[in-house]
This record gives structure tokens, C-alpha cells and sequence, in this order.
């Protein structure tokens, strides 16, 4: 376990113990006899005060400390170019920006309610001078493989897990609007129900054309 160390005997812990007060002896009492039980009654951590020490333990042996599950990873570049859903176009802009580096991000989470333990993933491919996303996919792992279980190649775009939905974000630009500024979004809900994706609600946001085209004059120093 890390931060364990072997240094102050248990009659160290005993003497600081007794200079606590009494909330805080309870604490250590408490700790003491939860670590005693699994490191042979060499007491809590050697660093730091006593009533520091007993809290620490106490909370490691509560079942809720567990750590939490690490996804397994995936090859999200090999996965999109070997997948046949995936558009030459979007295989075509899915190359390095510098050195090894793709645009790509990926999220792990649960969107399709599997069977397995692995995790959906989801994958954005974007492009390297705009970072606009030319391709958003969800892979599902079915039979030890993952499946393209969703795709959507109307640029720009980006996908999201949102509390177990799938949320995609489609920018709108009217005609004369630069790459850097579009004039709104859709975002749309998808949720996994009968073996697909179905569209749950949508909004839509405009942007504001004014903010930000000014500059902000600097404060008038004090007379």
C-alpha cells in the first residue's frame, strides 16, 4: 500500500495519543485497532501527527475506498482506419500532426449497457491545423472485438458521454463565418435502448456576434 512505512513503535503512538484530546482519541483508538488487524499491530504511518495518521487508516479500510477501475485501453487510430464504416475522407485527414501524434480523442464510459467488462469508447478524429472533428464513432465490445455502433462524419462535429447518454455537438456556420467562429450549435442526446442509438432531444444555441468584437478600453488610471 503506498505511504506505509515502518518507523515509530506503538508505544510512540501511545504517548502522542495521550496528549490528544478526547475527540481525537477515539480517532486513534479506532485506528489503531483497524491496522493493527492487518499490519501485525505496527501501528498507523510514521509521518505526521498521530490523529493524521489514525483518520488515514480509517478511511483506508472502508469499502468505499476501493480504487476505481482503469479502462482498458484501445488502439483508437488502428481501430477508425480498419473500420469499414468510417469514410475514406475521414481515413485520409487521420494522420500524424507532429512526429507519432494523431488528432484523436478518446473517452471510455458506459453508454450500451454490455455484458462484457470492457468499457464503449468513444472516438473524435480531428484535424490538425483547426482541431474542427471531421468524425465522431462509438465501438461497443462484442465478442471480445469492438463494433461500430455509431457514427457521424458531418463536419464539425464532436461526440461526448453525458451520464451515460451519448452527446453530440454539431457546429452551424452561416455563410461568411470563419472556421475559428461559428454563428451557433446543435447538440443532440442519443440514448442506447433495443440494440441502437435513438436521438432523445435536441437544442439548439446561437452565438453572439457582438461579444468580443470590440476590444475592452484599460481603465483610466486615478487622478
Amino acid at each position: 500500500m503506498r505511504g506505509l512505512t515502518v518507523g515509530r513503535s506503538p508505544g510512540d503512538a501511545r504517548r502522542s495519543t495521550q496528549a490528544a484530546s478526547t475527540a481525537v482519541a477515539v480517532f486513534v483508538a479506532l485506528g489503531l485497532s483497524l491496522s493493527g488487524c492487518g499490519a501485525g499491530g505496527t501501528g498507523a504511518r510514521d509521518e505526521g501527527p498521530a490523529h493524521a495518521d489514525a483518520v488515514a487508516g480509517a478511511a483506508s479500510s472502508s469499502p468505499e475506498a476501493s480504487p476505481s477501475k482503469v479502462p482498458d485501453r484501445v488502439d483508437a487510430v488502428r481501430l477508425v482506419k480498419a473500420d469499414p464504416k468510417v469514410s475514406a475522407e475521414v481515413k485520409r485527414e487521420l494522420k500524424p500532426c507532429v512526429a507519432d501524434e494523431y488528432p484523436v480523442d478518446v473517452s471510455y464510459g458506459e453508454l450500451t449497457g454490455g455484458s462484457g467488462s470492457a468499457e464503449d469508447v468513444v472516438v473524435n478524429v480531428l484535424t490538425c491545423g483547426d482541431a474542427v472533428g471531421v468524425g465522431s464513432y462509438v465501438y461497443r465490445e462484442e465478442d471480445g472485438a469492438y463494433q461500430n455502433v455509431f457514427r457521424a462524419e458531418e463536419p464539425p462535429v464532436y461526440a461526448e458521454i453525458d451520464r451515460g447518454d451519448l452527446v453530440v455537438t454539431k457546429q452551424v456556420y452561416e455563410k461568411g463565418d470563419p472556421v475559428s467562429s461559428p454563428s451557433g450549435e446543435n447538440v443532440i442526446t442519443y440514448r442506447w435502448a433495443s440494440g441502437r442509438f435513438t436521438e432523445e432531444f435536441r437544442t439548439h444555441n446561437d452565438y453572439s456576434n457582438a461579444a468580443g468584437s470590440v476590444p475592452t478600453p484599460a481603465p483610466e488610471p486615478d487622478s
